[in-house]
């Protein structure tokens, strides 16, 4: 188990969290101010610096009980509140995009450009707000200070840790299987196809050498695929191209989408329902918790005047007069030109209350 794992994961989840927000508040055509006011007080949160000083302090993932504590403190960290209902499916959302992409990362490394991609994005909601855009940049600094000495084998026991996390989180998402990228138990299907990691080759040669290093034989075969050369390798630097597309915004369009259960996760959600307070022993985890991330102990008020009332997730009405689905390719990486009119679209809610 890598220790430098835990700030890529809050990163890209986080980064995940606010593609989906972002894109549900403009879809309900709510008022820029309180959109803008929304996706703000998250980012600032979210990073927070004496929050951001503990979590990149070498040391093992969170538990999955205390990440989801995590993110149902920062999705409140505004003027919204979302139901349990509504935050367990916008956290499945969450965490199966972001495992598919780690799942589709042609080498490890590459799971640093799919973090840059979301702070990428991140620095573009608060580019008219300085004040937010300068804890962004001091934490573009921070991975890229942290990450970028790495060597691959530590990168490959970063993904594998990454992987382990992810392992039993099986939630089938409609988009993923009407475009066949996920089977109906959940799991994920890997393209065989598309262009190789940066630095390899295609497969297809075996070249055979003697004692004294000359090559004295070549053998081809079937690879099973379609590849591609690899593309040139993206920038690790705060600015530049990161030519990997994982990690893009991918909700430009209104898209329905619904998650569902599989047989082996139903039985785990229930549990989830019923054991939704943590428990004793996890208490001071969390409460230190909340407490890095700028006091989340927010107290509720009786009155609504500052908030406002959204129905924040997709209705059945608007699933159904929705535009039929495109198919999404196989693979992230090799479809740019379709990724911008391709966006998943959240489940229905019954709506937003005041959090102050």
């Amino acid at each position: 188990m890598s220790s430098r794992t835990l700030p890529l994961l809050f990163i890209n989840l986080g980064g995940e969290m606010l593609y989906i927000l972002d894109q549900r508040l403009r879809a309900q055509n709510i008022p820029a101010d309180k959109a803008k006011k929304v996706m703000n007080d998250i980012i600032t949160t979210m990073f927070n610096k004496k929050f951001l000083e503990e979590l990149f302090k070498p040391q093992e993932l969170y538990s999955k009980k205390a990440l989801r504590t995590v993110f149902d403190r920062l999705a409140h960290a505004s003027i919204m509140r979302l139901n349990q209902a509504s935050m367990d499916k916008l956290y499945d959302l969450m965490t199966m995009a972001f495992k598919y992409q780690v799942l589709l990362c042609p080498r490890p490394k590459d799971i640093l450009l799919v973090s840059f991609n979301h702070m990428d994005a991140i620095k573009d909601f608060v580019k008219e707000t300085p004040s937010i855009l300068s804890q962004v940049d001091e934490t573009y600094k921070q991975l890229i200070e942290m990450y970028t000495p790495l060597s691959s084998g530590e990168f490959q026991l970063i993904r594998q840790t990454l992987l382990i996390f992810f392992q039993d989180m099986h939630i089938r998402v409609s988009i993923f299987l009407k475009d066949k990228v996920q089977n109906s138990n959940g799991r994920f299907v890997l393209p065989t196809s598309g262009p190789v990691p940066h630095g390899t080759q295609i497969p297809g040669l075996i070249r055979m050498f003697s004692c004294s290093g000359e090559e004295v034989k070549k053998l081809q075969f079937r690879n099973g695929g379609n590849y591609t050369s690899a593309l040139r390798e993206g920038s690790f630097e705060m600015f530049g191209e990161r030519v990997i597309k994982l990690g893009t915004n991918m909700y430009s369009v209104s898209r329905p989408v619904e998650t569902h259960l599989s047989g082996t996760s139903k039985n785990s959600a229930q549990q989830k329902s019923v054991n939704t307070t943590p428990n004793p022993l996890a208490k001071e985890e969390l409460n230190m918790l909340a407490r890095l991330m700028g006091g989340l102990e927010v107290q509720k008020t009786s009155s609504v005047d500052n908030g406002f009332r959204v129905n924040l997730f997709a209705t059945d009405e608007e699933e159904e007069t929705s535009e039929p689905m495109q198919s999404w390719p196989r693979s992230w990486e090799t479809s740019q030109k379709r990724v911008k009119s391709c966006v998943h679209q959240v489940p229905a809610v019954k709506g937003m209350t005041s959090w102050l």
